[in-house]
């Protein structure tokens, strides 16, 4: 079968060291999903694809691939956002590699998504902007929980399918499927209480379009019980296990304590 040459817009979410000089690179791509792309001569001085082939570049990539899922070679690039305010920060880089390997272990090989390209590129415009990265975190997860098909009730209570009533309190359950109220918020062993701001927000994360968010202003108190909650979710139903996180939590750890000292 012969080979075609393809030009395609992308962010690339791996780049793995291979040979002498060489790069091995994952784009995600709106058109054909994640497209993995030997870079020849990437490591070597003066390499006019180094720039391209570093973590979260988002441009447009020209390359000869021979067959459907081989690896491609890269022929040109041009670079669209190098995201150099996200470099140059640790704490931004550390959620920049969580979101590119969110996007790695969640979607399969050979199947695309248009919309979770669209939210990765926002998610880290967001960065680069300025947004609250946590909050960020937690939009992201969300939007990938839905597509692996493992979203959690949001609307309602998870137990009864109830709407909240005024007053009512409020927990957060993996094994009973998400939110919780009233009396059912006793009802399962791993349920955790959240404060009503966090109750109030999980559904606005849920259904928000990474594009179309401000820059929203959220209290300590309650981005750390959207944590714990979307940590329980992940560990529970994720199904994965994602290298970065760890490192993130570690450098927040120091954002925090540096914050309020």
């Amino acid at each position: 079968m012969r080979g075609m040459l393809y030009r395609v817009e992308g962010i690339v979410i791996r780049s793995v060291p291979y040979g002498e000089g060489n790069v091995i690179i994952t784009l995600l791509t709106e058109e054909y999903g994640k497209v993995g792309l030997m870079v020849r001569g990437a490591k070597k001085a003066r390499s006019r694809h180094a720039a391209v082939s570093q973590l979260h570049t988002y441009g447009v990539y020209v390359f000869y691939r021979g067959s459907s899922g081989s690896l491609g070679t890269l022929n040109d690039a041009e670079v669209f956002n190098a995201f150099t305010a996200i470099r140059a920060d640790l704490r931004l880089s550390a959620y920049a590699s969580y979101f590119s390997e969110l996007a790695d272990r969640f979607i399969p090989d050979n199947e695309a998504s248009a919309f979770l390209y669209s939210q990765l590129l926002a998610a880290l415009e967001g960065l680069q902007a300025g947004k609250d990265p946590r909050v960020l975190s937690f939009l992201l997860e969300m939007k990938f929980f839905t597509f692996a098909g493992i979203a959690p009730v949001t609307d309602g209570c998870a137990r009864c399918g109830k709407p909240p009533e005024v007053g009512d309190r409020a927990a957060w359950s993996a094994h009973m499927g998400g939110l919780l109220f009233g009396p059912c918020t006793t009802a399962a062993p791993d349920a955790i209480p959240l404060p009503p701001a966090a109750a109030k927000l999980l559904p606005v994360l849920q259904r928000a379009d990474l594009r179309r968010i401000g820059d929203i202003q959220v209290k300590q108190e309650t981005k750390n019980a959207l944590k714990q909650a979307l940590r329980m979710w992940m560990d529970a139903h994720g199904g994965v296990n994602i290298k970065s996180r760890n490192i993130m939590e570690q450098i927040e750890a120091v954002y925090d304590s540096s914050e309020q000292s």
